[in-house]
Order: structure tokens, then C-alpha cells, then sequence
């Protein structure tokens, strides 16, 4: 499946949660969810029964969206998680957190992922003083992320900044506002990651 690039509002309507799917909208408390929190269409306040794989495939979907990814990224993702020791679930939150547009969203430079992601491939975003365009790239602790200079002064970051500025900046990365910066410093814990993602019913899915 091709990643989604429909109307994001009707997602988190449909799953019931936030996603961060819309900026401004949903920081000011004004996205479609928060106005009507039952799903979208003629039938969307009915309530059916979902299987067991249902419950499991939505919890796929809802981190697949979430964070912008192909269907075939985020198997690949897993099967590297998989691959490493420890918790295969905690492994994947942790490596889907490493991608490059992810690290762009969560310094605050975007308000949101889908944003990072285009800054991304239009060459806006320094690794280490040198251009990369891959949003799927991983990135290491102890890098340096940098908006390129002639960007760092689009109103859309600066307003992402302002915006970072009241929510607060995630504690695995440190972020110099005023030159338009960060370090990402180390891996995230599980706990810090908060996100409506149960991924032990992803394991669950993809171990069938």
C-alpha cells in the first residue's frame, strides 16, 4: 500500500485518536476530531465489533500513519526490529523514531511529520553540514540537524519554532532555537515516546 495522501482529518476521526496529523489546527484544540469525535460518513457513530486481527491491524495502520510510512517501510522497519535484541515492539518505536523527518518534527522545525518529510526531500535539512534528501535515513546520536540557511527563515518553521516553544521539545534531542539546530543526543526510552500506539498488537500482527 502507497503511503496516504488523503484527507488526514477523516483518519483520526475513523480511529478515534489524534495522530498529529494536522499542525496548527490541533495544537489550538480546532482539528475535526476535537469538533466531532466519532467517525466520518453516513454511519460513523455506530459502534460494530472488531475481530481480534482487526484490533491488531488498526494498531499497524494507526503507527504506520502516524509517522508517514509505506506499508513496505514499516515491514522493514519491524523485521530490523525483530532482528535486534531486546523487545522486538520497543525496538520498533525506537528505530521508526531514528527516521530523519521524524527527528525534523520533533526538534520543532515542523509542525508537522508530513512537513519535516517535504522539507526533507526538497534539500532543506543539513546532516552534519552536508544535504540529505532521504526522509527514510536514520539518524545517529551525537548528530547535528540543521535547517540550510537560506530556509531558516520560511514563516512556516518559524511559526513551528513559536508553536515548540509553549508545547516543549522531546528530551532526546537538544535544540538551539535562535540558529535552528539540534542535536539528536541518544535514543529515546519507551516511556518517553508518547504516542496512542499499543505496539505489542503490531508484534502480535506481523508474528501470524
Amino acid at each position: 500500500m502507497a503511503r496516504y495522501r488523503g484527507p488526514v482529518e477523516k483518519i483520526e476521526r475513523r480511529f478515534g485518536v489524534s495522530l498529529a496529523l494536522k499542525g496548527e489546527r490541533r495544537l489550538a484544540g480546532k482539528s475535526a476530531l476535537d469538533k466531532r469525535p466519532y467517525g466520518p460518513g453516513q454511519h460513523g457513530q455506530r459502534r460494530g465489533k472488531i475481530s481480534e486481527y482487526g484490533i491488531q491491524l488498526r494498531e499497524k495502520q494507526k503507527a504506520r500513519l502516524m509517522y508517514g510510512v509505506s506499508e513496505k517501510q514499516f515491514r522493514s522497519i519491524f523485521v530490523e526490529a525483530n532482528r535486534l535484541e531486546g523487545n522486538t515492539g520497543e525496538n520498533l518505536i525506537k528505530l521508526i523514531e531514528r527516521r530523519l523527518d521524524n527527528v525534523v518534527y520533533r526538534m520543532g522545525f515542523a509542525t508537522t511529520r508530513r512537513f519535516a518529510r517535504q522539507l526533507v526531500v526538497h534539500g532543506h535539512i543539513l546532516v552534519d553540514g552536508k544535504r540529505l534528501n532521504i526522509p527514510s535515513a536514520f539518524v545517529s546520536a551525537g548528530q547535528k540537524i540543521e535547517i540550510c540557511e537560506k530556509t531558516k527563515k520560511n514563516p512556516q518553521i518559524q511559526r513551528a519554532i513559536e508553536l515548540t516553544k509553549q508545547t516543549g521539545i522531546v528530551p532526546w534531542v537538544d535544540v538551539d532555537q535562535e540558529k535552528v539546530f539540534g542535536i539528536f543526543t541518544r535514543l529515546p526510552e519507551r516511556e518517553e515516546v508518547v504516542i496512542p500506539i499499543e505496539e505489542r498488537l503490531i508484534v502480535e500482527l506481523y508474528s501470524k
